[in-house]
């Protein structure tokens, strides 16, 4: 299935070049019992052979686009505008990329320029960069810029337990070896119970709201806590929550992260994706990743520069403020194309979708034997909530899919082993009245199975 263009002569010719006098030679570093191994491959296919083949094994995934899903957890199911993919298969922009010589791409420069731009306004915040892997490596950088604004006096790192236990995860990768503190304990999950743990050692506290469970919590009067300690406050939040919801930035965030999947990038199978990272100007010198600025050239006209860059490590390695060097630019590029189509009023459109059909699927589970809606009264939530379930997520999930058609939620027993049995249940735009009610019919079901 592979098509190799080279000739015996190419081959021939290039190792003449490099001064071998053939191909076993490029192969003495490895041990001679494991370089040619025994390998069961079939039958080479033809184009037309191996495109069939391909196009079978495709046939097993099942799309968001062919089922229903209710699954979430991170990775959202929203309607992309044709728009987006149209100018993402532009040619100056199939490959994009950081340009290393930036003042020649002014396109992608002013596409760069113009995303930052509305991620500031999305987020309340002075500055963005453009951008991180996902927003696990966002929060990850967050840490580590905290840290560096701290000039690494400090090494207690606060992170809510109701953060993405993804997030968490990819956060004790990153600083394994630093000697931090690191503090994400589940008995300390409300506002009150992170306030007080606060120290003079403290650089950084990270909360989520909307919170992985759904859940949003009032900031408002956190980040003067915080800072009277001398920390800073990061907000970790869904994006598109942000067209209904105050943005963390007026609220007193320091950072504000997250994941863009949900601006115009679809799941994918898992990615790529787009980590948003938006802080204070007063600390943009210690902010990794991209960052455009606009400027004016010797004629007076308006360009795009890259800005900083010396912070970067493909420029002083020993200086930069993060080992990332490449920004998910097709993505970027995605994200801004979505959110100037929208615009405010059509993602507080889409927000507000989200929003009242969520609250409509938990009014119709509530009330179905065997199920109840967690916390439902006690904190409200955005597109995402909790449902205590009368037998093991994975068994619903399972008679949901081979009965329904239906993909379930999340189950939360994998990250958090109080929460047994508790399934998180996603809802966007996407999902129509007609099948949350059949949602609610399956799981009345399934009680009754």
């Amino acid at each position: 299935m592979v098509y190799i263009p080279h000739t015996d002569a190419d081959r021939e010719a290039m190792l003449e070049a490099i001064g071998v006098k053939g191909i076993d030679e490029l192969f003495d570093c490895v041990p001679e019992q494991f370089r040619f191994p025994e390998l069961d491959l079939p039958e080479p296919l033809t184009e037309m052979e191996a495109a069939d083949e391909l196009s079978k094994i495709a046939d097993y995934n099942l799309s968001a686009n062919l089922t229903t899903t209710f699954l979430g957890a991170g990775a959202y199911y929203h309607y992309i505008p044709s728009v987006v993919d149209h100018i993402l298969r532009r040619g100056e922009f199939y490959t994009a990329y950081t340009p290393y010589q930036p003042e020649v791409s002014q396109g992608t420069l002013q596409a760069i320029f113009e995303y930052q731009s509305m991620i500031c306004a999305l987020t309340g915040m002075e500055a963005s960069n453009a951008s991180h892997y996902d927003g696990a490596t966002s929060l990850a950088e967050a840490v580590i810029m905290a840290l560096n604004v701290q000039r690494g006096r400090r090494k207690r790192i606060i992170l809510s337990p109701d953060i993405h236990p993804h997030y968490r995860a990819v956060v004790r990768t990153y600083t394994q070896g630093m000697g931090l503190e690191l503090i994400e304990d589940p008995a300390i999950a409300d506002l009150e119970s992170l306030k007080r743990a606060l120290d003079a050692n403290t650089a950084l506290l990270a909360v989520q709201t909307p919170s992985f469970f759904g859940q949003v919590d009032d900031l408002m009067g956190l980040a003067d806590e915080v800072h009277s300690v001398g920390a800073l406050l990061c907000v970790v939040t869904n994006p598109i929550s942000l067209g209904l919801f105050t943005a963390p930035g007026h609220l007193g965030a320091d950072i504000v992260v997250g994941d863009g999947q949900p601006l115009g990038i679809p799941l994918s199978l898992g990615g790529p994706y787009l980590g948003f990272f938006a802080t204070r100007k007063k600390y943009v010198r210690k902010m990794a990743g991209r960052l455009v600025g606009e400027t004016v050239d010797t004629s007076g006209k308006r360009g795009y520069v890259l800005t900083l860059s010396t912070r970067e490590q493909h420029i002083r390695r020993q200086r930069a403020t993060s080992n990332i060097c490449t920004n998910q630019g097709l993505m970027m590029l995605a994200a801004a194309v979505y959110l100037s189509t929208m615009g405010k009023r059509g993602l507080r459109q889409v927000a507000e979708l989200c929003f009242h059909k969520a609250h409509y699927a938990a009014a119709q589970i509530d009330v179905l034997k065997g199920y109840s809606v967690v916390q439902r009264h006690e904190r409200p939530f955005f597109n995402e909530f909790a449902v205590q379930c009368p037998r093991p997520v994975t068994e619903i999930n399972e008679y949901l899919l081979d009965n329904w058609g239906i993909i379930g939620g999340y189950d939360l027993g994998r990250d958090y082993p109080q929460r047994k049995d508790q399934m998180l249940i996603a809802v966007t735009e996407m999902n129509t009245r007609e099948e949350i009610d059949i949602l609610a019919t399956a799981l009345a079901e399934v009680e009754h199975d």
